[in-house]
């Protein structure tokens, strides 16, 4: 018996699912016209499918993998930087120092080097849920983290940047450590911060999507899996979520299993339920 032909959504689906092997398996990124051709579709059509399906372009696919290309590299502390950047596909010099600021958050040989000559200032305070440390490097903040006591957090933000020089927050910082405390007492007030977001196209589309979310309402990863328009990668979601290190800026206690119950949360359970009620709470009512 002849099976079926598939349906035009699932060759689309397929396409772009070949696509972003290609990107990913490419020594240098292919072209729009390459990867259109693969798909037997034109250019702004395939353009168009493989944003929808992804929800960014193969532009911007292709760069977010480079970038986690270069991180990777980058990681091993002996790597040359020619090195690094001929292994991310840069064949040039001028384009690749073009880029890997914006990848990197800073200079590759700072991030090869632990965050080596960077400036990241950070304050710690108590809020409702226990400590809290705030940090902020020259695009913005970059930290966002709770926990039981102020040293694991310097701690870990230490582990991050080993070779950063780790500067206190002015009178100026101070004041946006106390947006975050303040968003934290009360959740309805908001919080607008230039924020410094680092991770693959595919986390950052959760956390663009996380930052949606109206505090007092919450998604199942499911559905939100269902919202990036990847019905099946709900998993793939949970760990995006885990991987946010900005507490609170992104949401990301806001996602729920499926039938209402709580799950795992970087900064714990009990502060993940105390957000939510917080968040559930008339405005006025939340301290």
């Amino acid at each position: 018996m002849q099976s079926p032909a598939a349906s035009p959504a699932a060759l689309h689906a397929a396409s772009v699912a070949a696509a972003c092997r290609q990107i990913e398996t490419a020594s240098t990124p292919p072209s729009l016209a390459e990867l259109a051709a693969q798909a037997g579709l034109s250019p702004h059509h395939f353009h168009r499918v493989f944003k929808a399906i992804t929800g960014v372009t193969p532009k911007v696919y292709a760069s977010a993998q480079r970038a986690a290309a270069l991180r990777t590299v980058l990681s091993a502390t002996q790597t040359r930087i020619t090195d690094a950047m001929l292994d991310a596909g840069f064949n040039t010099n001028s384009r690749f120092y073009a880029q890997a600021d914006a990848m990197l958050g800073m200079k590759p040989t700072q991030y090869r080097d632990g965050g080596r000559a960077a400036r990241i200032e950070f304050a710690l305070a108590q809020c409702a849920l226990g400590a809290l440390l705030v940090a902020r490097s020259g695009r913005g903040v970059c930290a966002i983290a709770l926990g039981d006591a102020p040293e694991p957090l310097l701690h870990e933000l230490q582990d991050r940047f080993p070779h950063a020089e780790l500067v206190g927050g002015d009178a100026a910082f101070e004041q946006l450590v106390a947006q975050v405390v303040g968003f934290i007492e009360a959740p309805n007030l908001g919080l607008d911060l230039p924020l410094d977001i680092r991770g693959t196209a595919f986390q950052q589309r959760v956390w663009d999507a996380l930052r949606k979310i109206p505090a007092g309402q919450t998604v199942s990863y499911a559905q939100l899996a269902q919202h990036i328009g990847m019905p099946s990668a709900s998993r793939a979601v949970a760990r995006a979520c885990a991987a946010n290190t900005l507490a609170v800026a992104i949401p990301c206690h806001r996602v729920v299993r499926s039938d209402g119950a709580l799950s795992g949360y970087r900064w714990g359970v009990e502060r993940k339920r105390a957000l939510l009620q917080r968040e559930a709470k008339p405005q006025g009512e939340a301290r």
